[in-house]
């Protein structure tokens, strides 16, 4: 197997970083749900040190993930753990906060609701949650590329789609955690930052 690569995520990486550093530099250890290929978890790990990164995703994509762990051998991130959100115990415990990328919009809408769950009973009072992709917001795309990306990902799932900013502020607060900032991001993205409350 050749190690895994996604071009979006270096496009982004940087700009998430700016967002997430101020955000995270009050936590020491953050759960990534959805690592994908790995290169986030390392360029993250690798621009903030002071982090534990805790890499998860389902098991098809572990064995990608490793060998970015293999190849930058950081002492700040733990071996990826297998994670379905829709699962009633996560194998994680002890985190400051949760960090997921471009999985909402891959997700069902009754994964989301898995996912908002189970990350307000992983989460102590102040944890953070981030989320970085593409919201629609009352019930509105907020760009032609957004409503082609969203016909595109339900010609593959019809379950998946992106999702309404409105939404996700009910599961929030279903689940405890409260809306703190809403940022801009480039390509039509956003940053969602949640609190616990």
């Amino acid at each position: 197997m050749n190690k895994p690569y996604s071009e979006s995520c270096e496009q982004n990486k940087e700009p998430i970083l700016d967002v997430i550093a101020p955000i995270f530099s009050s936590h020491g250890s953050v759960l990534e749900i959805g690592s994908g290929t790995g290169q986030h978890a390392i360029y993250f790990a690798e621009n903030m040190p002071h982090l534990t990164w805790c890499p998860s995703d389902r098991r098809p994509y572990l064995e990608g993930i490793n060998m970015w762990l293999e190849d930058a051998a950081l002492t700040n991130v733990t071996p990826p753990v297998e994670l379905d959100v829709t699962t009633s115990r996560w194998p994680v415990s002890d985190i400051d906060a949760v960090f997921t990328a471009n999985s909402v919009h891959i997700m069902s809408q009754q994964e989301v609701v898995c996912l908002m769950r189970g990350v307000g009973k992983l989460l102590h009072t102040q944890g953070s949650l981030v989320i970085y992709g593409p919201f629609n917001y009352a019930g509105s795309y907020t760009s032609e590329s957004n409503a082609s990306f969203d016909q595109w990902l339900k010609s593959r799932d019809p379950r998946s789609g992106i999702k309404d900013f409105e939404t996700m502020l009910s599961l929030a607060s279903e689940n405890a955690m409260q809306l703190i900032t809403d940022h801009t991001m480039p390509a039509n993205n956003r940053i969602l930052h949640f609190r616990k409350c």
